[in-house]
């Protein structure tokens, strides 16, 4: 019994696929190769890193328990609507700018704020 390809192993197959043809390319074939190739890696890099999972992290971190994305998100919303939370209370900003940078590195790494951040 054959086992399901792992979606790691598709993106790479379409990657070496458009990496063969793209030079027979031409004008907007070529550049829609090119989105096409930026896509996947953006994909490979969100299957890898996992941003979502890492701003969880950062904000069950700071509101002091676990619960889903959407929950958190929405319960960091109302605090701050309410004043609760400002920009001065510890830890706001540090959760807000890990969450940031895990969405950067997916998309964007070579942003050159990222560097700064990680450092």
């Amino acid at each position: 019994m054959t086992e399901q390809v792992e979606a790691t192993a598709l993106i790479d197959a379409v990657a070496a696929f458009l990496g063969e043809i793209s030079p027979a390319l031409e004008g907007r074939q070529a550049f829609h190769a090119k989105v096409a190739a930026n896509a996947l890696a953006i994909v490979a890099r969100e299957l890898a890193q996992r941003p979502q999972a890492a701003e969880a992290a950062a904000l069950a971190g700071f509101l002091g328990h676990n619960a889903g994305l959407d929950a958190l998100r929405a319960e960091l919303c109302g605090r701050l609507r309410r004043g609760q939370v400002t920009p001065e209370t510890p830890g706001l900003v540090e959760a807000l700018t890990a969450a940031v940078a895990a969405k950067v590195a997916v998309d964007n790494p070579r942003y050159a704020t990222l560097a700064r951040i990680n450092a």
